[in-house]
């Protein structure tokens, strides 16, 4: 494709863009509508200043950390009342709390961000090399923020007795026992599901719906045990500072498996899937 083809290619995209579809107050977003929204709220983190989206995703790092507490003491309340295997399952009800605070108070999440930050550069209104400068700000801030909120928990759980340090070391050892490549998948299962959940987010009109689409989405998440990243630093890494039984081999490991995989299920499944939709739409028409 020639340099002029592709300028009238583009040009076409950002036009459909610019007049999409548009829907009435009671009916749903169109694609159009959702994937200009998603666009414009990607370039408005890209334009933020570094000390910002550090400061924001800092916080992100903290709030998400509310969700291991919960779990950490459901875990405590229920052990040797009920099975091991029941509990995680009921984890998932108490997993999505962090989540709720951190996608409704706009604080930056890795995974939530993910497809909503790549779409840009698909559009060709950033560039990979500010993309890839982007992800690192969020995940250094989200990886910091869940490293002080597991000093905290571990401190703070057992003085509170509301659980013990095998608590956090079943929860650990749990989220790390696996192979690696079957944590690469799960974690891309992750961030496919976490790329959803912004595209379902930006499709919703309320607030109530939008607590609705997270309780969802993050609930599939923790009854099926995929690896969330950020979540998933928080449970390692007090894990890490509380019991033998985790090593900087395994914490270190676990991250970089987890943070490639959350990375390709949102980027790739989502929003170059969601991207690509439009852009041969616009190209029959």
């Amino acid at each position: 494709m020639t340099e002029k083809n592709k300028s009238q290619k583009q040009n076409k995209i950002d036009s459909d863009l610019k007049n999409p579809e548009t829907s009435g107050q009671d009916t749903p977003k169109s694609h159009g509508e959702i994937l200009k929204q998603q666009i414009i709220e990607g370039q408005v983190t890209f334009d933020k200043s570094s000390g910002s989206i550090l400061m924001s995703s800092l916080t992100a790092g903290l709030e998400i950390g509310f969700s291991h507490l919960l779990m950490c003491t459901l875990y405590s309340f229920l052990f040797g009342k009920i099975d091991e295997e029941t509990i995680f399952k009921l984890m998932a009800l108490v997993y999505p709390i962090g989540f709720i605070m951190v996608i409704l108070g706009q604080s930056i999440l890795f995974t939530e961000q993910t497809s909503l930050l790549t779409l840009p550069v698909l559009n060709n209104k950033r560039t990979l090399g500010s993309l890839l400068r982007l992800w690192g700000l969020v995940i250094v801030g989200n990886l910091a923020g869940g490293c002080v909120m597991g000093f905290i928990l571990v401190w703070i759980g057992p003085r509170l007795e509301i659980f013990d340090l095998h608590s956090i070391e079943a929860i650990a050892v749990h989220v790390t026992k696996y192979d690696n490549w079957v944590i690469f998948v799960s974690a891309i299962l992750a961030g496919w599901l976490m790329g959803l959940l912004s595209w379902l987010i930006t499709a919703s009109k309320d607030t109530v719906s939008r607590i609705l689409i997270i309780f969802m989405i993050t609930t599939v998440l923790a009854f099926a045990g995929l690896h969330h990243s950020i979540v998933g630093n928080v449970e390692v890494f007090a894990g890490l500072i509380s019991s033998a039984a985790i090593k900087w081999s395994s914490y270190v490991s676990f991250q970089c498996i987890s943070l490639i995989g959350n990375a390709v299920g949102g980027a790739v499944f989502v929003a170059l899937l969601k991207y690509s939709a439009f852009v041969y739409n616009v190209e029959a028409e």
